[in-house]
């Protein structure tokens, strides 16, 4: 079924890097959640009234809260999908990051809405009439959102969709929610128990739950995330197999929302190589790489001279001691600049996030370590984050 849906109503929809085909995506998406979660949420706020089970009417509520999320799904494709323009240049993609998290308000004050009014029934519980073709419908309507959340989940793993993989784990909550309420509806008429108003606070506790879990997921990539791995190595692959390349560094990524991914590295050349032809490989390698990776790739060249004795000896005692401390990662742009009284020795240090060391005392282990070699030496040490 899915997959007739998308072959049926999104053209070209193996071309997933494509801006129209994402948005038609989200779009099939957002119609296909209003359409099944309308029908879902009026079946079982009747149903609920029949049997007199506010559990079930607190499911019911919860579809039509999900059938508001979709319309915000609809409309969020449709303007992150909005061309960039003078006060956006980077596009407008971030708009379905911003989709996702009202959502994710949405489904937590709902589920609050839900649990005062499942607490109220637990403290004036009512007898449910079992009635079996409500069961029935129940169940059938537990296999529809079974379908919505591998539509929505399949969907979002197509186009690397935050918010649409947010929208299928939601309808797999639900899933779990309409179950539990299901058991609580036969177990009282086994028992005479009356779980109705507890089974109500437990579907409202994990919606709310479920809501907080969504803001976590949709909030962390408006923060700014650390890029993907995969993004990563394919960067550093695609650049340093290339002949020419002598090293890379500082690679930095951000991303203002799916397919609006910008990167820039600084790629270390031969200094005494020639420059026209550095400068050509420099270009093919942002062009080629920015076409395979769906990137906005900007490089930059550091020369490195290579056949300097000195500057070699320095880096092996440099690259030794730094290999020493924990978090730190590397160093790169090492330079000898002589004086009259003292030689500056100039690189910088990539250190991570997890690094605990002061920075003065990573300058003072490479001074005692260079000194070692020429008491002139004096380090002027840049320290840079790891940034991927």
């Amino acid at each position: 079924m899915t997959h007739f849906l998308i072959r049926t109503f999104i053209k070209d929809y193996k071309n997933t890097q494509n801006p129209d085909v994402r948005k038609k995506y989200g779009q099939l998406a957002g119609v296909v959640g209003i359409i099944s979660n309308l029908l879902l949420c009026s079946t079982k706020i009747v149903i609920g009234i029949i049997i007199h089970s506010i559990a079930i009417i607190a499911d019911g509520i919860n579809n039509l809260a999900d059938a508001a999320s979709s319309i915000i799904t609809l409309i969020g494709f449709k303007m992150a999908a909005k061309p960039e323009d003078k006060e956006h240049p980077y596009g407008h993609a971030r708009i379905e990051y911003l989709s996702g998290l009202l959502i994710s308000i949405i489904i937590i004050f709902i589920g609050f809405q839900l649990l005062k009014t499942s607490f109220e029934k637990v403290l004036h519980p009512e007898v449910l009439e079992f009635n079996l073709t409500s069961i029935l419908i129940l169940v059938f309507a537990i296999a529809i959102k079974v379908w919505q959340a591998a539509f929505n989940i399949s969907a979002g793993k197509k186009i690397n969709s935050i918010a649409l993989i947010a929208t299928g784990t939601d309808s797999r909550n639900d899933v779990i929610a309409t179950t539990a309420v299901l058991a609580g509806i036969l177990i009282g008429k086994a028992t005479n128990l009356h779980l109705d108003g507890i089974m109500g606070c437990g579907v409202a506790l994990f919606i709310i739950w479920s809501g907080i879990k969504l803001i976590q997921e949709t909030a962390s990539p408006l923060l700014g995330e650390a890029p993907d791995p995969a993004l990563v190595e394919a960067i550093f692959e695609g650049v340093k197999s290339r002949e020419g390349v002598l090293g890379i560094h500082d690679l930095v990524v951000h991303s203002y929302g799916p397919g609006r991914t910008f990167a820039s590295i600084h790629i270390e050349v031969d200094a005494d190589g020639d420059l026209m032809e550095i400068h050509d490989m420099i270009d093919n390698i942002e062009k080629e790489l920015s076409d395979a990776l769906h990137i906005h790739l900007v490089a930059h060249m550091d020369p490195v001279k290579t056949n300097d004795p000195i500057i070699a000896e320095l880096h092996t005692v440099i690259e030794a001691a730094l290999d020493s401390l924990d978090g730190v990662i590397g160093m790169h742009d090492l330079r000898v600049i002589p004086g009259t009284t003292h030689t500056n020795i100039i690189f910088d240090a990539v250190i991570s996030s997890e690094c605990k060391i002061e920075e003065s005392e990573i300058k003072g282990i490479v001074n005692r370590r260079i000194k070692e070699i020429n008491q002139t030496y004096f380090a002027i040490i840049t320290f840079d984050k790891a940034y991927s």
